[in-house]
């Protein structure tokens, strides 16, 4: 199978499985340039994404191949021509997905904000090293009395201690719960973390119960933090908005109040994502 020009450019059939990843930084540009040339091309023979890319013929097509691979590619053999694949279409439907997430919250958040006066969180579900997930911060509005916590916006947050974590993963089935845990490791940050599965597991039947999560000094001393589901779709948590302060302005007694505050915002934004509040 030769790559020297479109009439000889032939896809294997299928895609290769654990086919041997880019082996530098370099080729891993390369490999996005020639995609974002075909972005821009649309659909193309291999000679016209090569000089797009500014690359050789035989490069292009090495490059094209393992995108195709990985299904970030697709190749018509009829044609002989390439366009994008299922897998970018998807990477970009998910930053659409995030945008609009972020756009929905931004204004509820600084209405909560203004109402409570404390810091609100957006964080969502994502995979982290290892094969488990974490709870991703993707957006946050400071509070007036801002004390820098470890709530900014990129920033994780474990599952099994956070209001946030424990929200977004009270939305999966209790299976895929514990399949989760099994591969977290249930740090202790303060003496209230919770450090075994089963009693990871309860807290998450008692969030399902009743709607909420409370972060009650198991990340940082000091820290309060309360947590409600944000939904799409339907029913489906998408994010989860989280209001923390420190345990001095958010007592006990505080808690139904912002609890009230945080569910109402979470409400609304559910209702532009076409979500259930």
């Amino acid at each position: 199978m030769s790559g020297a020009g479109d009439g000889a450019a032939r896809p294997r059939s299928g895609r290769t499985r654990g086919a041997e990843a880019p082996g530098s930084v370099r080729t891993l540009e390369r490999g996005l340039g020639v995609l974002w040339a075909l972005a821009g091309l649309r659909q193309a023979p291999l000679s016209a994404v090569a000089r797009a890319a500014g690359l050789s013929v035989s490069t292009a097509y090495r490059l094209l191949e393992t995108l195709r691979q990985q299904g970030f590619v697709d190749w018509d053999e009829a044609s002989g021509l390439f366009r994008i694949g299922l897998r970018a279409f998807q990477v970009g439907a998910a930053f659409d997905a995030a945008q609009a997430l972020i756009a929905a919250a931004d204004p509820e958040m600084r209405a909560l904000v203004a109402e409570l006066g404390e810091s609100a969180n957006l964080a969502v579900l994502r995979p982290s090293g290892g094969g488990g997930w974490t709870a991703a911060y993707v957006h946050q509005v400071e509070g007036p009395q801002l004390v820098r916590m470890f709530t900014q916006p990129g920033a994780g947050a474990p599952l099994h201690a956070s209001g946030v974590g424990k929200v977004l993963l009270a939305s999966r089935p209790d299976e895929e719960a514990r399949l989760a845990l099994a591969e977290t490791q249930l740090t202790a940050f303060t003496p209230h973390t919770l450090t075994s599965p089963d009693a990871v597991l309860a807290a998450l039947t008692a969030v399902r119960a009743d709607g909420y999560a409370l972060d009650d000094q198991e990340r940082e001393l000091g820290v309060r933090c309360v947590a409600v589901p944000v939904r799409s779709a339907g029913t489906q948590v998408t994010a989860a908005l989280s209001v923390s302060a420190p345990t001095s302005r958010l007592t006990p007694g505080e808690v139904p109040r912002f609890l009230a505050a945080a569910q109402a915002a979470a409400g609304r934004i559910s209702a532009q994502l076409g979500g259930a509040g």
